[in-house]
Formats: structure tokens, sequence, C-alpha cells
């Protein structure tokens, strides 16, 4: 079965790189501290269980919540940068931790968080530079890709203009080659 990710056009292709324009979407969120690698498994575990029924449906009860692709992971800064699914984002160790909801819901549907970490928020449409790459995405390999994406920007006359984002599309158990990872930043 496919996993659902949030819709985007793509506007310039040139392997590894891509233009794209993310539709608008609803991410749940959660600020976590630590390591890159502890962020990452921190965020999702609380993620994770708000969608798997620590919620409160409309209706009374909770709801499982079908599972997207990426996390995303992003440096947690006081300007709300583009995420995906599941991205990263991090800033003085504290990281911003999403996963994008299914896009059948939306902010009156979705069951609201039991927890407290857990939040939900609407993001508008995004234009964002990507860079695809494979293997394990260790903070090494996140930042030289992060360095191909600006180098790539900056080529085109094109500004970034929020924090990078790391969105993983794979479980941890997938073998490294076929894991499929991006970097993505917002651009001007």
């Amino acid at each position: 079965m496919a996993i659902e990710e949030p819709a985007y056009t793509v506007t310039e292709q040139v392997a590894p790189f891509e233009l794209r324009t993310y539709a608008p979407r609803i991410v749940a969120e959660v600020v976590v501290s630590g390591s890159m690698d502890q962020a990452s498994s921190t965020g999702f575990r609380l993620l994770a269980n708000y969608i798997f029924g620590n919620n409160t449906a409309s209706g009374g009860g909770s709801a499982k919540i079908q599972m997207t692709a990426p996390v995303g992971i992003e440096p947690r800064s006081e300007k709300i940068s583009m995420t995906a699914p599941v991205s990263m984002q991090e800033s003085d160790g504290r990281w911003r931790v999403t996963f994008a909801m299914p896009a059948s819901y939306t902010m009156e549907t979705l069951p609201r968080p039991n927890n407290a970490a857990v939040t939900l928020r609407e993001i508008p449409e995004t234009r964002v530079a990507v860079i695809r790459f494979s293997g394990v995405a260790s903070e090494r390999k996140v930042a030289e890709k992060t360095s191909e994406l600006l180098a790539w920007l900056s080529e085109k006359g094109l500004s970034p203009t929020g924090d990078r984002e790391l969105a993983r599309y794979n479980p941890p158990w997938t073998l490294p080659f076929l894991r499929r990872n991006e970097i993505l930043m917002e651009y001007q």
C-alpha cells in the first residue's frame, strides 16, 4: 500500500535537484532537544503516538490517522519554515519534527492531540528547492548536501529564505542504498 505524500508540482528538474511548489497542508509537529538523531527519534515517537490514537476525535474517543511520508526535521527557529510530512529543523540544539497530515483532513476534522507537546499547524503554498539523495542521512552528509543545494541555488540566481529541512521517507530498517532522503529549502 502506498504512503501518502504532500501534493506538489515540479517546476524544474535537473537531477538530483528540483524546484517544487507544495500545495497548502497541515502538519503535526513537536519541538525537541538533542542531537539530530536523538531529536529525530524522540520527535518521531511523540508524533507517532498522536497518529496512533493519543488524541481526541470530534465525536469523542480517539482516532487513528494514516501514516504519511516523509518525516521532516529542521532547526527550530522563530520563523516558521517549510516542512514536509516528517521533517526536522534545528536551532541551538532544538529541532522541529513534523508529520504531514493526510490531505483528507482539515483543521476542524483532525483529532486534537492529547499531548500538549504536539501541535497542529497549517502551512500555505510553498516554493522549495530540493536535493534528493540515498544512504544514511548523517549530520555530515546533510551538511554536504545542503552545501550542494545552496551552490545550485546560487548558480540559478535564487536565494534561500528559510532553514534547511531534512525529509526522510523510509523506516530505519530500510537498506541504506534504498533510502530516499531530501534536503528542502524555501527560496525566492
